[in-house]
């Protein structure tokens, strides 16, 4: 049995614990990947603190994130709700909507350059096709955030999409009917009964999220080089790691970057799971008086 199951505890040990195991120690060494590590203490850690590119990095990627997550999750909501109503043709649409999560994110980040491209770019030409001045997207700070957070958004709706619409066959219907009976219109009830129910998942989705946010790279590499862009504004935190680790080949530091990202990422982890913490006991009163309501009617 044990011979079964070793060569997986073998893998995870050589892919999974020892990198992390290493990435902590090379964090605190000095190191070009080539010759002899030099042990520098917290320097590079020091350094990480008083370095302003690494604070701008931490801002753009939370400018990015705030603009791809919030319509992100709005339209995943909206598309799962319209998914669990009648529309025809329900299992076409689902696998439509999840495809963009499986697709080469390297190809979708190209058809988007050629999409937001300030010359020959789709979006300019549909621009000017309304009256509207060009827009050099990916040579402009804020249009640079603004392609971006689009691609992040394209590729994620149909994901999270996926999972409320689980949510959504999962409320009971005698709510619904309950709720009907007392005479809740479709707003109310979706304000009042889908959107207090599905709080749980929505709050899940924020985290999820929040931790794909925080990991954005393939998106800003692909679409503006290692540089970030113009004022390298589309220098997310994972992209200031691999200039510093894979271009400049300053591992240690490159190690040290890792960690910081990863005590961040615990942060906003634990903020997003107080909050749903605190909610859930008032949701889960709220839905206990729902059904005793949808029983008694």
């Amino acid at each position: 049995m044990y011979a079964a199951v070793s060569p997986f505890y073998i893998l995870f040990a050589v892919f999974g614990i020892f990198p992390v195991g290493f990435s902590i120690f090379l964090s605190f060494q000095s190191w070009d990947g080539i010759g002899k590590m030099k042990s520098v203490g917290w320097e590079n850690y020091k350094y990480l603190l008083t370095d302003p590119q690494f604070w701008q990095s931490i801002v753009n990627t939370l400018e990015i994130w705030v603009m791809a997550t919030v319509p992100m999750l709005f339209l995943a909501l909206v598309v799962a709700y319209a998914l669990h109503t009648a529309v025809r043709f329900k299992s076409f649409y689902r696998m439509a909507y999840f495809v963009p999560n499986v697709t080469s994110m390297v190809a979708m980040a190209i058809v988007f350059g050629s999409i937001f491209s300030g010359n020959f770019g789709i979006l300019n030409d549909l621009l000017k096709s309304i009256g509207a001045g060009q827009v050099q997207w990916l040579t402009d700070p804020w249009g640079i955030k603004v392609a971006i957070a689009a691609l992040s958004t394209w590729r994620w709706v149909g994901y999270n999409a996926i999972i409320y619409l689980a949510g959504l066959q999962a409320i009971s219907q005698d709510v619904y009917e309950a709720a009907k009976m007392d005479g809740a219109n479709a707003r109310q009830t979706f304000f009042r009964i889908t959107i207090p129910l599905m709080r749980p998942i929505i709050l899940f989705t924020v985290i999820t999220s929040t931790i794909g946010g925080l990991q954005l790279f393939t998106e800003s590499q692909v679409l503006v080089g290692d540089s970030g862009g113009t004022g390298q504004s589309g220098e997310t935190i994972v992209v200031y790691l691999w200039q510093h680790a894979f271009v400049q080949n300053q591992f240690g530091y490159g190690g040290a970057i890792g960690w910081a990202l990863f005590i961040l990422i615990v942060l906003f982890s634990i903020i997003n799971w107080r909050f749903l913490r605190e909610r859930n006991d008032d949701l889960g009163r709220k839905g206990r008086r729902l059904r005793r309501n949808s029983r008694a009617s």
